[in-house]
């Protein structure tokens, strides 16, 4: 135990604020993100129609929103260390490489090995140019924001972080932000959320960006709390709501605008009271030691697990293609193929996303944090 904690336990003070609990609303986001590909890649154990394909359905849905909760995370801890004090772009965004690329080109380079390996499964095109740009335009990170299937199915989220990285320095420093009040700052962004989500009620788009203005009011409001911290259960019971709204058969833009919109209210509520109230219950549970150990290793996990379940779900099609039970089976399934997932996500954590990503310390207010917590 003791060794475990040594490789990954990161938890720090930052000014005066304990981030354990965000280290577990970490490790319960890419836990969703999970549920996501595990309810996908058993669906074929599951009868058309059957209780457990509507079960996997809703799974599925729920899931969705880990990447969200992700997105006010971000938005709250690059927000915060921006409006702090001026950073030079180029030092910022350097650091913002240093965290995403060591992870990402391993895993990156992994992928493009099995593309040859197995032809079948690739999705490079086999014209040479087409591919040469196919696989610059998936290092760059440009899926996602633009029209372009990525080669990691889930890093189309990082072009998200990227976009947001490279815009709040400069909206900082155009607007002047540091200069205005609390107020001011929140009226503008509330201001930005409210556009964003009207344009895409009605036109579709990247309604997904509001997440990181979530994270930013987040901030603000915990600058000078103006309201204490929801109860345990107030947070709990919204939470449960939100979630639960996810699945709701709402079609069109409209529909899956005020699904994120939803969120958008709820998951800062969430953190508004996991950051507030460091002795409430629900504080509590999210700083449980393995919770927080998945979140330190979040990134790795993110961009590992769907190769472990890939390979998980090919070898149990071999020993095991129809299932007599098909929830108990799809239960007993789950935690198995969880803890497959763990593997190679740890070794990805161990051997090069902490050493490249994390070992390099920087002092702020005092503080020592590492990069995880950095901006």
């Amino acid at each position: 135990m003791q060794w475990l904690a040594g490789q990954f336990e990161l938890s720090r003070h930052a000014n005066g604020r304990n981030l354990r609990p965000m280290e577990g609303l970490r490790g319960f986001a890419v836990f969703l993100v999970f549920l996501v590909h595990y309810a996908t890649l058993i669906s074929p154990w599951a009868s058309p129609g059957s209780k457990l394909a509507g079960v996997l359905d809703i799974v599925h849905a729920m899931g969705n929103a880990g990447v969200d909760l992700f997105f006010v995370l971000s938005g709250y801890l690059i927000y915060g260390s921006l409006i702090a004090r001026p950073q030079p772009f180029l030092p910022f965004m350097w650091r913002r490489v240093v965290r995403i690329y060591p992870a990402f080109c391993a895993v990156f380079a992994l992928y493009l090995a099995l593309s040859f390996l197995r032809p079948e499964d690739s999705k490079i095109p086999s014209a040479p140019l087409a591919a040469a740009i196919y696989v610059l335009q998936n290092f760059l990170l440009l899926p996602g924001l633009f029209s372009i299937k990525p080669i990691i199915t889930v890093a189309w989220s990082l072009s998200y972080e990227m976009f947001y990285y490279i815009a709040m320095p400069f909206v900082i420093g155009a607007l002047g932000l540091r200069r205005r009040s609390s107020a001011v700052r929140v009226a503008l962004f509330a201001v930005a959320a409210t556009a964003i989500a009207g344009y895409c009620l009605l036109h579709d788009g990247h309604v997904r960006l509001i997440m990181f203005i979530g994270g930013i009011l987040l901030h603000e409001a915990l600058r000078k709390p103006p309201v204490e911290a929801p109860h345990s259960s107030a947070s709990l019971f919204l939470l449960a709501g939100a979630l639960a709204m996810t699945t709701l058969p709402i079609p069109g833009a409209a529909g899956y605008t005020a699904k994120i919109v939803t969120l958008f209210f709820v998951f800062p509520v969430v953190c508004y009271t996991c950051l507030l109230a460091p002795r409430a219950w629900l504080t509590r549970a999210f700083c449980w030691t393995p919770l927080r150990w998945l979140g330190n290793m979040s990134y790795s996990y993110y961009l590992m697990h769907g190769l472990g379940l890939k390979f998980g779900f090919l070898v149990l099609a071999r020993v095991m293609p129809h299932a007599a039970h098909e929830s108990v089976f799809a239960a007993v399934v789950l935690p198995v193929m969880f803890v497959l997932t763990l593997l190679p996500s740890a070794a990805l954590f161990l051997l090069v996303e902490r050493p490249f990503s994390l070992a390099t310390p920087v002092k702020q207010g005092g503080q020592v944090l590492p990069q995880q917590m950095q901006a």
